[in-house]
């Protein structure tokens, strides 16, 4: 059994679970091992990834694992995968491995464009959702919603870094918190509404929370105790100029639309 550490730019895509008729992380993956000859049109035994993510959301650590050739290294990997969705490290792990119910943490990272918005707000919201709490206000899951989450909060010039650490997400969950805390950083809502959004009272209509665009959010992270990835160097390269291009490209976008935006000044 061999797991690989699978990059991908979610814009896209339809998510990561494959799904008939639209475009799907996953629907690339098995298709590339196909042509591989490794699956045969099949899901390759023992197959099982890390945890879907939405439509539009990235990943750098999205895992997945199968029973799989000596050769499939990452690099061999990415030779039928789209430059969009890169393989680039990989661990052996024992055959009762799996991808999604052996991970003991998974980390998201939102980047939140807010200029001007109240860092300390916003740090104290995301303090009070903190720990071990009752989500059942920030996901439409009717179960499962209680879970235990770490936060952290950094300043990067116009953008509010959000990483949220966690044993595993209900549906929505992050985008949910990132957009709560927006609207407390923003004054939107009163501080203390993160204490309501936690209470058993049951939010709806304009007192429900509306989860953050789905863009700025990243897979970070998925920690598997005992499994050590190794990187693949032609692999990571690769994808590093895959990313590198993708910056550019839409940092030439965002200079584009500054450009209009001002000419309407």
């Amino acid at each position: 059994m061999r797991a690989y550490r699978i990059a991908y730019d979610g814009r896209p895509f339809h998510g990561f679970q494959r799904q008939p008729d639209v475009r799907t992380v996953e629907d690339e993956l098995l298709a590339a091992l196909s042509r591989l000859g490794v699956a045969d049109q099949r899901v390759p035994e023992g197959y099982a990834a890390a945890g879907r993510t939405d439509a539009g959301v990235s990943a750098l650590a999205q895992t997945v694992a199968f029973e799989a050739p000596d050769w499939l290294s990452p690099a061999a990997f990415n030779s039928e995968l789209p430059a969009s969705v890169r393989a680039w490290a990989s661990a052996n792990v024992p055959a009762s491995f799996h991808a999604q119910y052996d991970a003991t943490e998974r980390r998201y990272t939102y980047h939140l464009h807010a200029p001007d918005a109240d860092d300390e707000r916003a740090r104290a919201a995301l303090t009070a959702l903190s720990g071990e709490q009752d989500f059942h206000n920030l996901t439409p899951d009717d179960e499962g919603t209680v879970r235990e989450l770490s936060t952290h909060l950094s300043r990067d010039g116009e953008f509010l870094v959000v990483a949220l650490t966690a044993g595993g997400f209900c549906r929505q969950l992050v985008r949910r918190v990132v957009g709560l805390v927006a609207e407390i950083a923003r004054g939107q809502r009163d501080s203390s509404f993160a204490d309501r959004v936690l209470s058993t009272e049951s939010l709806e209509g304009p007192d429900g929370v509306a989860p953050a665009p789905a863009h700025p959010l990243v897979l970070t992270d998925v920690l598997y105790p005992g499994v050590e990835f190794a990187a693949d160097a032609d692999a990571r390269e690769s994808a590093r100029e895959v990313f590198a291009d993708v910056r550019a490209t839409r940092a030439a976008g965002a200079r584009v639309a500054g450009t209009i935006r001002d000419g309407l000044e």
